[in-house]
């Protein structure tokens, strides 16, 4: 293996760059050409490759977003746009491919190696922690911040005025961010997909424990029965009469300087990503579970459910 590329796809994470950054000094130093797909596998199509010196990465490791730029692609999802994606690197001598991304990115790294051979490995960037296989994924915990943030601010008014707000975070499918910003921020109910959102529970706390003066609820977008903030505002409007007041995070989870932790798992994986390749793995993610690299099958990664932990919801529960 002499010549090797990195890709990321998707939607961008916090830490992205630094998983770059570490890429591109590893493959060097294991005397590797690295090369960096713009775009995603738009890019990837197109043919927008660069060629990475140490140069190219001084000074990302803290900057969020992806130097190599991101897309969703619809044509990537045909067996044409694959055939072009392949061509794309065989005839750039590329020798194995890094894939940085959530679950629509490996199926597509997955589909390279099943229909043309690819070497490929993927690495897990994406804020939701919702792919089986690694206990954190790249962006996960600078999301988290950035969302406990934002809800400490918005706990100041509802103290102030006496409001109930529900704030919504991201999180598609799986409550990873709500869970653990909601218990961290101390939300008086936490609404994730995997548990049924009940709201006579919700107006028990509200009422006879004393909350409707300062009551913050953290619902995730999959929100379950009601999706996202605005169904809830409205079933307790209806339900009980309850005024509440409504913000949805939305992007801003995923913009910012990456934390220290994400920096590092990014760095880490990077690393393990190169060095995966060189061992001969493929069709595989990266990933690390307490603090050891492992190596999941890509089918799994999606198949296989990532499930909240038990503690959690007893955490939720007994705090609120």
């Amino acid at each position: 293996m002499k010549r090797i590329a990195i890709l990321t796809s998707g939607g961008d994470a916090p830490g992205m760059n630094a998983h770059i950054r570490a890429v591109v000094r590893t493959g060097l130093a294991r005397g590797l050409e690295v090369v960096g797909i713009v775009g995603g596998y738009e890019g990837l199509m197109e043919g927008n490759f660069r060629n990475l010196e140490r140069k190219d990465t001084v000074n990302i490791v803290s900057q969020g977003g992806t130097m190599l730029k991101t897309s969703r692609s619809e044509v990537f999802l045909s067996k044409e746009g694959r055939i072009k994606g392949a061509q794309q690197l065989k005839d750039n001598k590329i020798d194995g491919l890094i894939t940085c991304g959530g679950d629509g990115t490996l199926k597509g790294a997955h589909a390279l190696f099943k229909e043309h051979g690819i070497r490929v490995v993927g690495t897990p960037g994406t804020i939701d922690n919702d792919l089986y296989g690694t206990y954190y994924t790249i962006g996960f915990d600078t999301a988290c911040n950035t969302a406990a943030e934002a809800i400490d601010r918005i706990r100041d008014t509802a103290d102030s005025h006496g409001r109930v707000f529900i704030v919504e975070v991201m999180g598609r499918h799986e409550g990873h961010i709500a869970m653990e910003v909601g218990i961290s921020c101390g939300a008086e109910y936490i609404s994730v997909p995997e548990a049924v959102t009940n709201l006579e529970i919700l107006y028990d706390k509200y009422t006879q424990l004393g909350f409707h003066n300062r009551t913050i609820i953290v619902i995730g977008e999959g929100g379950g029965k009601y999706k996202g903030a605005y169904q809830l505002a409205e079933a307790l409007k209806s339900e009980y009469n309850i005024d509440a007041k409504c913000a949805v995070l939305g992007h801003i989870q995923r913009g910012g300087s990456p934390t220290v932790r994400d920096r590092n798992l990014a760095s880490h994986l990077g690393l393990s990503a190169v060095d995966a390749l060189l061992a001969g793995k493929t069709n595989v993610l990266v990933g690390r579970v307490h603090h050891n690299i492992t190596y999941t099958p890509f089918p799994e990664t999606w198949t296989k459910r990532k499930e909240l932990q038990p503690y959690m919801f007893d955490l939720a529960e007994l705090l609120a």
